[in-house]
């Protein structure tokens, strides 16, 4: 049965991009099961359509993380989707990274910290911008940037004893290596609109892993 509709959408673009993913991870039998397990039976071979429409619900979009969760366990369910994360900003997002400025030249020669403060945000305002999720960014004391999600697509409507917003650590693992030039961050998830909490917080220390 399709999920009951949020209201809130994703693009369609950033939907077929994510899915696309999920199916160079796990084939096009494992990335079918999912669909019709998540009651989205009609996506299966016919992927969003590949515009800036806002027309994947929030609700679907917590309906394949719900998926990917109850096919292989949690633990097996938070590999996916970490990778399907990064895997979606890398194949995709981050040609909306030029529209941000993060692109260029100039920016590419700015330090480390110049980079994280500007880049991180205009990962952000993509997301505000094209969707209607609604994240912001802030520092936090020297060492890290939180990044919030106010109205997150990936536990509407969930209730979780834990933070289950895996495909956004991914995708801000992933944005992270490619706005500081290739190197890896800590993320951590910190609070979860699905277990109760205001609003979603990632927290990335600011410090390169490694």
């Amino acid at each position: 049965m399709p999920p009951e509709k949020s209201g809130y959408f994703y693009p369609n673009k950033f939907a077929r991009i994510f899915i696309e993913a999920m199916e160079e991870i796990m084939g096009k039998n494992g990335l079918n099961a999912i669909l019709n397990l998540a009651g989205l039976a009609s996506y299966v071979g016919n992927y969003p359509i590949d515009n800036l429409e806002k027309g994947f619900d929030f609700a679907e979009f917590t309906a394949l993380n719900i998926a990917l969760e109850d096919m292989y366990g949690p633990r097996g369910g938070r590999g996916l989707a970490l990778r399907a994360g990064r895997a979606t900003f890398a194949q995709g997002l981050k040609g909306f990274g030029a529209l941000a400025g993060v692109g260029d030249l100039a920016f590419k020669v700015l330090p480390l910290n110049a980079k994280l403060k500007i880049g991180v945000p205009a990962m952000a305002n993509i997301f505000s911008q094209f969707s209607d999720q609604i994240s912001n960014v802030y520092e936090e004391g020297n060492d890290r940037l939180i990044y919030t999600l106010e109205r997150c697509p990936m536990c509407w409507g969930r209730k979780t004893d834990r933070p289950v917003c895996f495909a956004g650590q991914g995708l801000l693992q992933e944005g992270l290596r490619w706005v500081s030039g290739g190197r890896e961050f800590k993320v951590d998830m910190a609070t979860c609109i699905g277990k109760g909490d205001d609003m979603g917080r990632y927290v990335v220390y600011k410090e390169p892993i490694g």
